[in-house]
């Protein structure tokens, strides 16, 4: 199946409330299930960080081309082979859209407004996990089931949902001429690429409730602060400057006396080159 739907409509201020938890499950089972026909389907995470970065892109890039490269379904016109992700049905498609479409409209209004603190509520938050202190919080026997296994850190998959868009249309991220700009993209960037590392440190708090086991460090979710204010300053940096202008280079002209180009056998200045 295709994902030929155009894309989110216009953003107006929100009259809704932000999604509710319920809906970000909905998302995940939806991806669960498009992981077994499709086995490189992320989980939501993920695809919160890849949209965030679609978001901030210095062009507009069409639904179709990026659900493509995130959840590897066919772009309109293409037929879907075996190594494609599908959805289901026509009716699962069409609400994995309603969601995305509804997420869309919330993050793209979040990173509009103008905010003073990521405490305010018109701020983006990012919807990510904390899943080392789901684990911390496990009964012991419950533990045992993901000793050895290297759980990602806090707001972990979400960068690297945000730098695989980054990567997957170089052309949009590369740098300015103007190098004040250029700075600035490349701080921005590293402040996101810092969460894409590991929390080695010692886990001081529990980053998504109070009452959790200590995961993340202090260090850790300071960083994950920058790095949504890196977000915003990715965003209002490609808005300012606006998609790349392509430059059209025109080809010399023959000269006068030369055969003309267009293959008649006359001289340039006899055929198209006469005035």
């Amino acid at each position: 199946m295709t994902t030929s739907n155009p894309g989110p409509g216009p953003v107006t201020p929100m009259d809704t409330p932000w999604m509710e938890v319920e809906a970000f499950d909905e998302l995940d089972a939806i991806l669960d299930d498009l992981r077994g026909r499709y086995e490189e389907t992320p989980q939501w995470e993920f695809c919160e960080g890849f949209m965030a970065a679609v978001i901030c892109s210095r062009r507009p890039i069409a639904q179709d081309e990026y659900l493509s490269v995130l959840l590897g379904t066919a772009t309109e016109g293409e037929v879907a082979d075996d190594e494609s992700g599908s959805f289901a049905s026509d009716a699962q498609q069409g609400r994995f859209l309603t969601l995305w479409n509804q997420r869309w409209s919330e993050v793209e209004t979040a990173l509009g407004a103008e905010v003073d603190s990521l405490e305010d509520d018109a701020c983006y938050h990012p919807e990510v996990m904390d899943i080392r202190g789901v684990v911390a919080d496990m009964p012991p026997e419950e533990q045992a089931a993901f000793k050895g296994e290297d759980l990602p850190a806090f707001a972990q998959v979400w960068a690297l949902g945000f730098m695989f868009a980054v990567e997957s249309w170089p052309d949009e991220w590369m740098a300015p001429r103007d190098k004040d700009a250029a700075k600035w993209l490349d701080g921005a960037l590293q402040a996101v690429v810092a969460m894409t590392e590991d929390d080695s440190a010692a886990p001081e708090i529990s980053p998504l409730s109070e009452e959790g086991t200590p995961s993340t460090s202090i260090a850790r979710l300071n960083a994950f602060g920058e790095a949504i204010w890196a977000v915003y300053d990715l965003r209002e940096l490609w808005k300012t400057m606006g998609p790349k202008v392509e430059t059209i280079r025109k080809e010399a002209a023959p000269g006068r006396n030369d055969p003309c180009s267009c293959g008649s056998g006359k001289k340039y200045k006899k055929c198209c080159g006469a005035e």
